[in-house]
C-alpha cells in the first residue's frame, strides 16, 4: 500500500509539473560551461588546510585486587603491578591564517594535550606551540616551531555578509584519510542552540562534515574562510548533512588576541540575560519571541553605567538585530575591547537607544592562583578568586562575584576521587566561609578527619561530607 500511494503521488506530480510547466529547463549555454569546476578554489586554498595531531600520556592505575596472587592466578596480570602510561592520540584540522606559521584549530582537538603536531598538505611536520586556548569559544591558536619562510594563508572573509544559499566548500582531514573537499551550500544563520560552546553562533552547512574535520577550512566562492568546521549533528557519527562552523569574525577576533599578549578580553557587560518565550513576548507585548531580557545589572558594569535595567530587552546591536542572548553575546564579542556599541531595547513598550561602553572586566580581586596540594579533598585541585575578569575569563555561569573558583582538576586526584569539577565554588568548608585561595590552601593544610563542603555548581548548593 505505501509502494502504491507512493506511485501515485508521483504520477501526479510528473502530470500537474508536464502541464502547468512550472520548470524551465536549458541546455548549458556552451561546451565550457559542462566544465565548470571548484578547483581553482581548491588549489588556492588546499595548501593552507592542515592535519593537526595531539597526543597526551595517561596513567593507567593498577586494580588493587592484582596485588593477590590468587586473583593473578585465575584472571592473569602482569606480576608488576605497577602503574603503566600510555599515549592517546586524537586527529584533526587547522587552518593557516597567517604567513609566519600561526594556524587555528579547534580548542577540542588539542585538549589536554602534551604535544601537537601540525603537517602540511606538502608533507612538511612540525611540532606547535599553543599560543591560545579558549574553550568557550571551542578555538585554538598555534605557532608552528623552527617555521622559516612564507607560508600559505587563507585570507578571512566577512561571515556577517553570508546568506543561506551561498556555495561553501568545506576542506579537512575526515578519519585521517587525506586531504577530501566537500560541496554545499549555507543551510542556515545564527545557529544558536547547538551547546558545541560557550559563545554560540554558527554557520550552518550542508557541506559534509565528518570526524577529523573540526578545525579545518569552510571557505566561500572567492576562496576565503567564511568560518572553522566544528561540530555536526548526527545519530551514527557521521554526517548527514548537518554541519557547524564558528563565523570568521569570531575566529578573527581570537587570532588578534593570540597574537598580541596570548589572552583573548572580551568586552564586559555586566549583565545577565534569558531567552525570550512566546509567553513572555505576549506579556511585553513585542508580537514574537525576540532579543535578549535583562534579568540582573552588575554593580558598578558598563550595563549599569548604559542605563539598562532589569526587564529591558535588547533587540539589537549597532543596528544588527539580535534574537537571543547568545546572538546578544556574539555581537558584543565580536567587536572586541574599545569604543562603544549602540544597543536598542525595549522599555514600558518603547524603544530607546543607550551606548554601551566596550571595555574589559575588571580583575577587582587578585586572582592568587594556588594548586592545592597535600592530603586533603582538595588536593590536586587549582583555584583562583572570583572577580569579573575571572568570571569572563572562564565563563563561570554561577551568580556569585566573590569566593573561590576551581580552574583545573587533576586526573586521579584526591579531588576527582571526591567530584570536584571545574567552575566549582568553594562556599564553605566546616562551617567557615570560604574568601579567598589564601584561605583555602590553610583550611586544607589542616588535615581535618571531616571535612563538610557546601558547593556551588551551576548556580545550585552542594552540600556534602568526606570523611569520618
Amino acid at each position: 500500500m505505501r509502494f502504491g500511494r507512493a506511485v501515485a503521488i508521483g504520477l501526479a506530480g510528473v502530470l500537474i509539473a508536464s502541464t502547468a510547466h512550472a520548470v524551465d529547463r536549458t541546455v548549458p549555454p556552451s561546451e565550457a560551461a559542462l566544465r565548470y569546476s571548484f578547483s581553482p578554489i581548491v588549489k588556492r586554498v588546499s595548501p593552507a588546510v592542515v592535519n593537526v595531531y595531539a597526543s597526551r600520556v595517561v596513567e593507567r592505575r593498577p586494580s588493587p585486587f592484582m596485588d593477590d596472587p590468587f586473583f593473578r592466578r585465575f584472571f592473569g596480570g602482569d606480576t608488576n603491578n605497577a602503574p603503566r602510561k600510555r599515549v592517546q592520540q586524537s586527529l584533526g584540522s587547522g587552518v593557516i591564517v597567517d604567513a609566519s606559521g600561526v594556524v587555528v584549530t579547534n580548542a577540542h582537538v588539542i585538549a589536554n594535550a602534551d604535544e601537537v603536531k601540525v603537517a602540511l598538505s606538502d608533507k612538511r611536520e612540525y611540532e606547535a606551540d599553543v599560543l591560545l586556548k579558549d574553550d568557550r569559544m571551542d578555538l585554538a591558536v598555534l605557532r608552528l616551531k623552527g617555521a622559516d619562510g612564507a607560508f600559505p594563508v587563507v585570507a578571512y572573509g566577512d561571515s556577517d555578509a553570508l546568506e543561506v544559499g551561498d556555495l561553501v566548500l568545506a576542506i579537512g582531514d575526515p578519519f585521517g584519510v587525506g586531504q577530501t573537499v566537500t560541496s554545499g551550500i549555507v543551510s542556515a544563520l545564527a545557529r544558536t542552540q547547538i551547546g558545541a560552546s560557550d559563545y554560540q553562533f554558527f554557520v550552518q552547512t550542508d557541506a559534509a562534515i565528518n570526524p577529523g574535520n573540526s578545525g579545518g577550512a569552510l571557505v566561500d566562492m572567492d576562496g576565503n574562510l567564511v568560518g572553522i568546521n566544528t561540530a555536526i549533528y548526527s545519530r551514527s557519527g557521521g554526517s548527514i548533512g548537518i554541519g557547524f562552523a564558528i563565523p570568521s569574525n569570531m575566529v578573527n577576533v581570537v587570532v588578534r588576541s593570540a597574537l598580541a599578549d596570548g589572552r583573548l578580553r572580551l568586552a564586559w557587560v555586566g549583565a545577565g540575560f534569558q531567552q525570550v518565550t512566546p509567553e513572555i513576548a505576549e506579556g511585553l507585548g513585542i508580537g514574537r519571541p525576540r532579543g535578549a531580557l535583562v534579568t540582573d545589572v552588575e554593580g558598578g558594569s558598563p550595563a549599569e553605567k548604559a542605563g539598562l535595567k532589569s526587564g529591558d530587552l535588547v533587540v539589537s546591536v549597532d543596528g544588527i538585530e539580535v534574537d537571543d542572548p547568545n546572538g546578544f553575546n556574539y555581537r558584543i564579542a565580536t567587536k572586541g575591547v574599545g569604543g562603544s556599541a549602540k544597543l536598542v531595547y525595549v522599555r514600558d513598550g518603547k524603544e530607546q537607544a543607550v551606548e554601551l561602553a566596550l571595555v574589559a572586566a575588571p580583575e577587582t580581586t587578585p586572582r592568587d592562583e594556588r594548586a592545592i596540594a597535600g592530603r586533603s579533598p582538595f588536593a590536586g585541585a587549582t583555584v583562583v578568586n572570583l572577580s569579573p575578569a575571572v568570571v569572563e575569563e572562564l565563563g563561570y555561569q554561577g551568580k556569585r562575584r566573590k569566593g573561590v573558583l576551581i580552574t583545573t582538576v587533576e586526573q586521579g586526584s584526591s579531588a576527582a576521587g571526591v567530584g570536584f569539577r571545574k567552575g566549582d565554588v568553594v562556599v564553605e568548608v566546616n562551617g567557615q566561609a570560604v574568601g579567598s585561595t589564601q584561605e583555602l590552601e590553610a583550611i586544607a593544610a589542616d588535615r581535618a578527619s571531616r571535612y563538610r563542603l557546601v558547593i556551588e555548581r551551576g548556580g545550585r548548593l552542594i552540600r556534602s561530607q568526606v570523611g569520618r
